[in-house]
């Protein structure tokens, strides 16, 4: 169906925006709404859902969060619905880590993700996508050690590359802790 819908965004509700284009107006279900400004042009990447008692537009403002999408809805008992807030409240490296890393605990804080959903998100997705940035083999320890603490991955992989090698894990910690406080 579409690639992309390119337009002025006219309007923000609590889950989706309405793009004007050509006069038209797509209201489009996005992760996060009021991450958005009223009357600026944007470009969202899109999938279309179409069922016989629905028709409805899922929109992206990067390539590669609308790929992680699709293959989110690709796993037995995960639509749209419940992808799309994954989405809104995980970074989609953190959400391919969990799934590589067969973090079910991280899976699991999604809203209506329980044990099940999660094994089978984990089961159907791991090894499927690289993930960036992500360079942690003797970092390993210390990330697991932030990651219990509630840190984002996002978070955690920016302290990581700046903590001294040559410490104790205890140190590294301290230090980490420190990096991610300022």
């Amino acid at each position: 169906m579409y690639s992309y819908i390119n337009g002025l965004l006219t309007e923000i509700n609590s889950t989706h925006v309405v793009i004007d284009n050509n006069g038209i107006g797509y209201k489009i279900f996005v992760s996060n709404p009021y991450s958005f400004k009223l009357e600026e042009i944007y470009k969202l990447y899109i999938y279309t859902h179409i069922r016989e008692d629905e028709y409805s537009l899922y929109g992206f403002k990067e390539i590669e969060e609308r790929d992680l999408f699709l293959k989110l809805i690709e796993v037995k008992g995960v639509g749209p619905k419940m992808a799309l807030p994954m989405l809104a409240t995980g970074s989609p490296n953190g959400i391919m880590d969990a799934i590589n890393r067969e973090n079910i605990l991280y899976l699991k804080k999604f809203p209506k993700i329980g044990d099940k959903v999660a094994k089978q998100i984990i089961l159907d997705l791991k090894g499927k996508f690289k993930v960036e940035n992500i360079e942690i083999e003797e970092s390993d320890e210390l990330y697991e050690a932030l990651k219990g603490l509630g840190y984002k991955n996002q978070d955690i992989m920016k302290v990581i590359s700046k903590v001294e090698k040559d410490k104790t894990i205890e140190e590294k910690i301290k230090q980490a802790l420190k990096l991610l406080l300022k």
